[in-house]
């Protein structure tokens, strides 16, 4: 495929790398928003060929990682409740307040593992006689498909189907991390899938309110340090814009079809944010004309509240102002096999990311 070979061309990324050490004449604190953009920069050996002036603060920018304990249990009681719970891959590990939803499943709950929220509304379809429960985790990028399937089920009658919605706003997030007394951050990388979505120009208030310059990347290796080299750019000549790097896929606008489905089947509400607590107006809520397909409503189970663990630090790692392996539990009671947090075994996770990419010393 031509896009992967030019994107992960090493003479060009090096090319990149030799602009940004030249550019940069004092220390600037970039967060990356996207887990997938920590990943391939710790991946790649990115983090450890910039110069030192050039800090990569990691954001929080995985949705399974965001997604708070309270939701992870809900899920767990409409299992113990006889519900087919259906998820995507990536949250079945992750740790509840007691216990993960693999492991509710291996106590006899009904889970099942897609790959589309439109194969749940097939297997309520097929079982009539049970209720079938999808847990809705994402940024905006997953969101209508979603919504698709809210709105597929609606078309084929079928009422034993809802969703359980964990879906969170990018720039919210990036307003709350910038409101916080801690901190240091000079410019942002947007996360390119969001804005394939969405388009970038929400980014464009938030850019000229903080005075700050924020990039939209793709993820490959040439993709981010083109990036990082547009925001130094910009830092270093006094400019703060929002800029695009991912144009081969992100448009101004963004994919207006999606949003039209989106907003038909979301409104914009305050969500809780795992480590971070309740941001206002950051997360999508089922609109009133699809209520019937609102898990939470639908199960009586919206009253779960679950307090966060006093050992994980992920609040602090998502909120970029601790590393990874500034935590004590990091590599040692916390690994992908034994996670405490959700960074640790989500496959956008910070904390996965440097335990099996980064050579920093385990403290």
């Amino acid at each position: 495929m031509k896009h992967l070979s030019e994107y992960r061309n090493l003479e060009a990324t090096k090319h990149y790398l030799n602009l940004i050490s030249k550019k940069a004449t004092q220390t600037w604190n970039i967060m990356e928003i996207c887990g997938g953009q920590t990943h391939s920069l710790v991946r790649n050996g990115i983090i450890d060929l910039l110069p030192e002036k050039v800090r990569m603060i990691h954001g929080p920018g995985c949705p399974v990682c965001v997604t708070p304990l309270s939701l992870i249990d809900k899920a767990i009681r409409l299992m113990e409740q006889g519900v087919i719970v259906c998820s995507f891959g990536d949250m079945i590990r992750v740790p509840g307040s007691k216990k993960s939803l693999l492991q509710a499943k291996a106590d006899g709950g009904d889970l099942r593992i897609l790959y589309s929220p439109l194969q749940a509304v097939k297997i309520a379809k097929e079982n009539p006689n049970k209720e079938v429960v999808f847990f809705a985790v994402g940024f905006e990028t997953t969101a209508p498909a979603n919504a698709l399937s809210v709105l597929h089920a609606e078309k084929e009658g079928v009422t034993n189907y809802s969703i359980l919605v964990s879906h969170v706003l990018v720039p919210p997030a990036m307003e709350a991390i910038l409101d916080d007394e801690f901190c240091n951050i000079d410019a942002f990388l947007g996360a390119g899938h969001v804005c394939a979505i969405m388009g970038y120009e929400e980014y464009m208030p938030l850019s000229e309110k903080y005075r700050i310059p924020i990039v939209i990347t793709g993820f490959e290796p040439l993709d981010l340090v083109q990036g990082i080299y547009m925001a130094v750019c910009q830092l270093e000549e006094g400019k703060r814009e929002v800029k695009n790097q991912y144009s081969r896929v992100v448009k101004q606008e963004g994919n207006i079809a999606a949003k039209e489905v989106i907003q038909k089947v979301f409104k914009v509400g305050d969500r809780e944010w795992r480590g971070i607590g309740e941001i206002p107006n950051s997360g999508y809520q089922i609109t009133e004309a699809y209520k019937h397909y609102d898990a939470e409503h639908k199960f009586g189970v919206d009253n779960i509240k679950v307090p966060e663990s006093s050992v994980c630090i992920a609040g602090e790692i998502l909120k970029g102002i601790k590393k990874p392996n500034q935590c004590p539990a990091f590599g040692k009671e916390c690994i992908p096999a034994n996670p405490l947090g959700a960074p640790m075994v989500s496959s956008e996770g910070a904390c996965a990311a440097y335990y099996h990419f980064s050579n920093t010393e385990l403290v």
